[in-house]
């Protein structure tokens, strides 16, 4: 799979903060997205770091105050501020957010942040109480009314024993920012209900049936549309709770909500409370079939029996349910299937649910990094031999996206 960021020039901007270690890590992420990158330190990081590290980890020169003035003719901070299509701020100190305010350019990255047309990220990381100052609120809110982005900082455990709002940003969290910025804004405006994960049928209060699912091709999923714009209800039924970078500073579009869920009528019954309001729905998630007839109070005891018979009974079909309320929305479906019969069986469940794209993939590659997808609809089929559960996540969003884009027209 080719890096997300292939091509894409990002000038990063580090200060003199105890963060910098993560700035480290993130050039080192965003290097193997494919990002070409350039390094910039503050005086104040240089306390921290050697501009030999972040040239080893980028495979580039990493540039000081030192080359603010050359001899050779060049204007290094011109030059700088031409080259990116984003520039990240990590971490963003006080100091430098309140000279940046007040349009300083004492250093080569003042200057080369004057001078750029790009796009900037500020990332600030600092003591709680510095953060929560009316100054630096004050700096950062002006900073928001020249069109920088601001990225709030995570309340939690910070460098000086102190716990509070502060902290950095994960690196994952920050690449995943610049990786959302450089997709299209194609589904803005648009709720998208999206399931995933399993769901659980109780036989007694303790012991269910249920089945493998992961949730992960539904989170990437709403983690490729919440990038693109999209409003997201995400109905989930894993135990653990779906994370997901916050965008808002970018596209003002809030976290995915999340609803979580258990058993396969809760499901059906989140989906059915949001049918009305949403614009697409996609079917990722895997509720069980079948549920226990009876369910019993309780544990069951073993006593002296060997053996216990269940009669099970089908649960609801949330898609096909649904679509008998359906007014506009757009449906996706997902089929898992035997290989020697994939697409014949995807082509029948397309037609009963009344999907208008289905996603199928051979049961023989559950659990794999990569898998056999057919996407079938009525725009006609791609085939894929074989692809990952992230790219598969943007194939599908790409698709949707283009379709609702012909249905508007």
């Amino acid at each position: 799979m080719k890096g997300e960021l292939l091509g894409k020039r990002i000038l990063l901007g580090v200060s003199g903060g105890i963060a910098v270690y993560k700035a480290c890590d993130l050039v080192r992420k965003l290097k193997k997205e494919g990002a070409d990158l350039r390094v910039v330190l503050t005086t104040g990081a240089e306390e921290f770091v050697k501009p030999t590290l972040f040239s080893a980890l980028s495979g580039a020169p990493c540039y000081t105050n030192k080359d603010f003035f050359t001899a050779d003719g060049r204007i290094p901070h011109v030059e700088l501020a031409r080259f990116p299509d984003l520039i990240l701020l990590v971490p963003a100190t006080a100091s430098l957010i309140s000279k940046l305010r007040c349009g300083q350019s004492s250093e080569l990255l003042l200057a080369i942040l004057l001078a750029t047309k790009a796009q900037v990220f500020i990332f600030p990381s600092m003591n709680a109480t510095m953060y929560n100052h009316p100054a630096v609120q004050e700096n950062l809110s002006t900073l928001k009314t020249f069109g920088y982005k601001v990225f709030p900082p995570y309340a939690g455990e910070l460098a000086c024993g102190e716990v509070g709002e502060g902290r950095l940003p994960e690196p994952d969290e920050i690449n995943e920012v610049v990786k959302a910025f450089f997709k299209p804004k194609d589904l803005v405006e648009r709720k998208i209900l999206i399931t995933a994960g399993p769901t659980k049928e109780y036989l007694d209060e303790v012991r269910f049936i249920t089945n493998a699912s992961t949730g992960r091709m539904g989170y990437l999923i709403a983690k490729e549309v919440y990038a693109r714009g999209g409003e997201v209800y995400l109905i989930w039924g894993k135990d653990d709770e779906p994370e997901f970078p916050n965008l808002e500073p970018l596209h003002g579009i809030p976290k995915p909500r999340v609803y979580r869920v258990k058993t396969t009528e809760e499901m059906y019954l989140a989906c059915e409370n949001l049918f009305d309001e949403i614009d697409v729905c996609i079917f990722a998630g895997a509720p069980t079939d079948f549920k226990p007839k009876q369910t019993f109070p309780g544990k069951i005891k073993k006593e002296a029996k060997e053996s216990l018979t269940l009669e099970l009974v089908q649960t609801v079909d949330i898609a096909k349910a649904l679509q008998k309320k359906r007014k506009n929305q757009y449906m996706v479906g997902f089929a898992l299937e035997e290989e020697a019969k994939l697409e014949v069986y995807a082509k029948k469940k397309l037609l009963d649910k009344g999907f208008d794209l289905i996603v199928a993939n051979p049961i023989s590659t559950m659990g794999s990094k990569a898998s056999k997808f057919l996407i079938l609809g009525e725009t006609g089929h791609k085939a894929f031999e074989s692809l990952s559960k992230e790219e598969l996540a943007k194939e599908l969003v790409d698709l949707i996206s283009q379709n609702l884009k012909l249905r508007a027209s």
